[in-house]
C-alpha cells in the first residue's frame, strides 16, 4: 500500500513536492496536465537537464493555442527542461520505446479523476499492463474534463479520443507520486485509501502496486 503524506494545503504541497524533484534532478520526469499539479510545476525551478515526459493528448490533436492542448499545456505551465516529449497518435508503441531507451522514467507524476479515478486518460477497467495505445474516453472521465477545462460549454465539445501512456508504462517509473487536493476530490481520496492493491475499477490505485510510491493530499 503506498505511503500517505497529508500537507496544510496545495501550495504546501506543491512545494514540498517541487524541492524534492528539484534536489533528485531526475532524467525523465513523467507529468500530467490539468490542475492538480500546477502548484508543484509553478514552483519549479528550470530542469536543464530533465526530459519532461507527457502522459497523454487528446485526439484529433488540438493546436497548442486549445485551451485542452496536452502541449499548450506543457509549453505554458511546466518549467524549462531538456526536451518535452508527446507521444505520436500514428506510432503509440514508439513511446515506451523512446522512454526504455533513454534509460525508463526516473519519477512519474500523477493525479486522479474525482469520479472514476482514472489516471492520464485510462478510465475504469484499463488493463495493468498496457502501454501506450490510442483510448476511448469514458463517459465519467470527460465529465471530469468539464471541470479540468471550464471552457468546455457541454459534454459535447469535450473529446472521445486520446492517446495516452498504459499502467504498465506508469507502472515500470522508478517511483510515483499521486498528488490529490480539492473540495472535489474528497470523493477520489476516501476511495483511494480505501484500496490495499490495484483495482482496475479505480485506476489510481496503481499507486498501491509499486515499491516506491507515495500519496500527497491537502
Amino acid at each position: 500500500m503506498a505511503e500517505v503524506r497529508r500537507f496544510a494545503d496545495a501550495d504546501e504541497l506543491g512545494r514540498t513536492l517541487a524541492a524534492e524533484i528539484a534536489a533528485a534532478q531526475p532524467r525523465l520526469l513523467g507529468c500530467p496536465g490539468g490542475r492538480s499539479l500546477l502548484t508543484t510545476y509553478r514552483h519549479l525551478p528550470g530542469l536543464p537537464e530533465t526530459r519532461l515526459v507527457m502522459m497523454d493528448e487528446y485526439l484529433p490533436v488540438p493546436p497548442t493555442s486549445a485551451h485542452f492542448s496536452c502541449r499548450g499545456f506543457a509549453e505554458r505551465e511546466l518549467p524549462r527542461a531538456r526536451e518535452i516529449w508527446m507521444p505520436d497518435p500514428d506510432d503509440p508503441p514508439a513511446y515506451d520505446d523512446r522512454i526504455a531507451e533513454a534509460g525508463g522514467i526516473d519519477l512519474f507524476l500523477l493525479a486522479s479523476g474525482a469520479s472514476d479515478g482514472h489516471v492520464a486518460m485510462l478510465g475504469p477497467g484499463a488493463p495493468r499492463d498496457g502501454r501506450t495505445s490510442v483510448v476511448p474516453l469514458a463517459e465519467s472521465t470527460r465529465r471530469d474534463n468539464l471541470a479540468t477545462f471550464p471552457e468546455f460549454e457541454s459534454l459535447g465539445e469535450v473529446p472521445t479520443q486520446g492517446i495516452s501512456v498504459g499502467l504498465g508504462t506508469i507502472a515500470d517509473a522508478r517511483a510515483l507520486r499521486m498528488v490529490i487536493h480539492g473540495e472535489d476530490k474528497r470523493g477520489a481520496i476516501d476511495r483511494l485509501l480505501s484500496y490495499e492493491r490495484f483495482d482496475p475499477e479505480w485506476p489510481a490505485s496503481i499507486v498501491h502496486d509499486h515499491d516506491d510510491a507515495e500519496i500527497l493530499l491537502a
